[in-house]
C-alpha cells in the first residue's frame, strides 16, 4: 500500500472484497483462506477481475489501480485477459525462514496461528511461489525494508521515469539583487505546474497588483498569479512569522504547499547577531547567515530548528524530493526561483560583501534539490543600471562600479527625481539604493556561471521614459534597442523578455518557447 500512498494510486483490497461478499463483520485468517477459495471454485478466480471492473467504472481514464493481492494463477490471468499489456504483475516474495521470521515478530493479537507452519498448511498459501513463474516482476524482499521494496517496485515500473526529462526552467539574478526578478517570476508562473523558491527572507521579490504591490519573502513570486504547486526546498532558511503571514495572505493549504522537513529556521538570536553586519557590509539583519552558520556550527544540538521541528508548519512538511520525482513521472513543468544576485553569491562575489550563500543557477538547485540535468532553460535577469543596498549608516555596502545618481538617471530617462527615490527603496529593509552604470563585466561573469540560454531585461524605462509606451519590440528607443543587442552579444543569449514598466502588461516577450 505503500505505492498508494506515495504515488496517489487507488487501491483495492481483497481482503476488502471477501468481507463484503461474506457479509461478515469480522473474518479470521483462516475464514478468509477458506470463502476465498470458495470464491475461487464459483467463479473460477474471476472474483477479484470483477471487483476491479466495479471499481475501475468509478476512477478516469488515467487512473492505476493497485490490487492487493491476488493469491492464485487463476485470479491473475482473469485479469489479464480483461485488461491485457496494462496489467503488471509484481510478486514479493523472501526465503521460508525470512518469513517464518517475519510472522513470529508480529504482536500476538496480529497472529491467528501460534507458528508460520500452520499458516502454510493451507493449499492457497503453499502455492503462492507459485506466482513467481507468471510474474512481470519478482522482487525478493529479504533485506529490504519497506521503504527499499517500494523503490524497487516503483522503478520496474518507471514511476520515477525512463530518463531525466528536462523539466526545469531555473530564475536568477545577474547583478547584487532588486532586478525585478519577482516581477519576471509572477508573469511566468502560469505556465509552470510547480513553483520552487529557495533562499530566505533577506530577499523580497515585488509582484505588480492593483492597487497595492506585494512582496514576496519566502513564497515563490507565482504564488498569487497561479494554481501551481509550491516547493519551499530543503536549502531554504525561514522566518517562521513572515511565512505564515504569506500563506495566511495568499490562501495557501496544506495540499497546495509542500515544505522540506529539512529548511533551518531563523531564531531571535540569528537575527540579533546580525545587526552589526547592517553597518559593515550592508547585510539586510534578517538572521539568514546566522542561521545558515549554525546549521553547520552546531550540528547535533537542540538549539538547531528545522521545519520539521516546528509544530506550526506540520501541516506543511513533506518530502519535497517524492513531490519532485513525482512531478517529473508525470512530466509537469518546473519554474525554480532562485534569490539575490550572483554578484552577491558567497563564493564568487566581491567578498566581504556577499550573502551566505550560493546564488547561482548550481547554487539554487543544490538548495533545491533538483539535478543540473533536469534543467531546460536558465533565465538571467538583469536591470539597465544595477543597483546595491545602501548601509544605514552611509558607509560602503561593497563595490559598485562606476557608482552614479538618481538624478543622472531622472537626466537620462526622463522620469522624475522624486519618483525615482520613493521606488528605489529596498523590499526588505526599505533602505535607499546606491546605482551605477550598466556592469559589462558583471554581465560577463554572471553569464559565465550561470550559462544563461536566455535574459530578462528590466528597467528599460530607466533608459528612456518612452519605453513605457513600448508594447512590442519595435516600439523601444533606438538606443534601448542598441543596448540590448549588445547584451545579447556578451551573454551569448537572446534577450527573450524585456519590461517596460511595472505593470502587468509590461513584459514584452520575445520567447521561442
Amino acid at each position: 500500500m505503500r505505492l498508494v500512498a506515495r504515488f496517489g494510486f487507488a487501491a483495492l483490497k481483497t481482503r476488502d472484497v471477501i468481507a463484503a461478499l461474506s457479509g461478515a463483520r469480522e473474518l479470521t485468517r483462516q475464514g478468509m483462506q477458506g470463502f476465498g477459495e470458495k470464491l475461487d471454485r464459483q467463479t473460477g478466480g474471476a472474483w477479484v477481475c470483477n471487483a476491479l471492473t466495479r471499481m475501475v467504472n468509478g476512477l478516469t481514464e488515467d487512473a492505476i489501480v493497485v490490487i492487493d493481492a491476488v493469491r492464485t494463477i487463476e485470479q491473475v490471468e482473469k485479469i489479464r485477459n480483461a485488461y491485457g499489456p496494462r496489467v503488471v504483475h509484481i510478486h514479493l516474495w523472501a526465503p521460508l525462514e525470512v518469513l517464518a521470521r517475519r510472522y513470529a515478530k508480529k504482536r500476538e493479537k496480529d497472529r491467528e496461528f501460534k507458528t508460520y507452519d500452520q499458516v502454510m498448511r493451507n493449499m492457497t498459501e503453499r502455492n503462492i511461489g507459485r506466482l513467481a513463474e507468471i510474474a512481470d516482476i519478482s522482487i525478493d524482499t529479504n533485506k529490504c525494508t519497506d521503504d527499499d521494496v517500494v523503490i524497487r517496485a516503483a522503478s520496474h515500473l518507471g514511476l520515477y521515469g525512463r530518463e531525466y526529462l528536462r523539466l526545469v526552467d531555473v530564475l536568477v539574478g545577474g547583478q547584487y539583487g532588486s532586478e525585478g526578478k519577482g516581477h519576471i517570476a509572477s508573469y511566468l508562473a502560469r505556465e509552470y505546474d510547480v513553483l520552487v523558491r529557495v533562499g530566505g527572507p533577506n530577499a523580497g521579490h515585488t509582484v505588480f497588483e492593483s492597487p497595492k504591490p506585494y512582496v514576496f519573502h519566502q513564497l515563490p513570486s507565482g504564488t498569487r498569479a497561479s494554481n501551481a504547486k509550491i516547493i519551499i526546498g530543503p536549502g531554504a532558511v525561514l522566518n517562521v512569522g513572515t511565512l505564515l503571514r504569506e500563506i495566511a495572505d495568499c490562501h495557501v493549504d496544506e495540499k497546495r504547499l509542500s515544505i522540506d522537513p529539512n529548511a533551518m529556521i531563523i531564531s531571535k538570536g540569528d537575527i540579533r547577531g546580525e545587526q552589526r553586519l547592517k553597518d559593515s557590509i550592508g547585510s539586510t539583519g534578517q538572521g539568514v547567515g546566522s542561521a545558515t552558520a549554525r546549521r553547520i556550527r552546531d550540528r547535533g544540538k537542540e538549539s538547531v530548528k528545522l521545519a520539521k521541528h516546528t509544530s506550526v508548519l506540520t501541516p506543511f512538511v513533506r518530502d519535497t524530493s517524492e513531490i519532485l520525482d513525482r512531478a517529473f513521472f508525470d512530466r509537469r513543468k518546473v519554474l525554480l526561483e532562485g534569490t539575490q544576485g550572483t554578484g552577491l553569491s558567497l563564493y564568487h562575489g566581491p567578498y566581504p560583501f556577499v550573502t551566505s550563500r550560493e546564488t547561482t543557477v548550481a547554487g539554487c538547485l543544490a538548495e533545491a534539490g533538483i539535478s543540473p540535468s533536469r534543467v531546460r532553460r536558465v533565465i538571467l535577469v538583469c536591470r539597465s543600471y544595477p543597483i546595491r543596498v545602501q548601509s544605514p549608516s552611509g558607509s560602503t555596502s561593497g563595490p559598485l562600479s562606476q557608482e552614479i545618481t538618481w538624478r543622472d538617471i531622472s537626466r537620462r530617462s526622463g522620469i522624475p527625481h522624486k519618483e525615482l527615490q520613493q521606488t528605489e527603496r529596498t523590499s526588505t529593509t526599505r533602505r535607499s539604493r546606491r546605482v551605477g552604470e550598466f556592469d559589462w563585466q558583471l554581465l560577463r561573469k554572471s553569464a559565465s556561471l550561470n550559462a544563461p540560454t536566455d535574459l530578462a531585461l528590466t528597467f528599460t524605462d530607466y533608459l528612456s521614459a518612452e519605453n513605457t509606451k513600448a508594447r512590442r519590440f519595435e516600439q523601444l528607443t533606438d538606443e534601448t534597442i542598441r543596448f540590448i543587442e549588445e547584451v545579447e552579444r556578451v551573454v551569448a543569449a537572446p534577450v527573450s523578455l524585456i519590461a517596460t514598466r511595472f505593470h502587468s502588461r509590461s513584459i514584452i516577450d520575445r520567447r521561442a518557447w
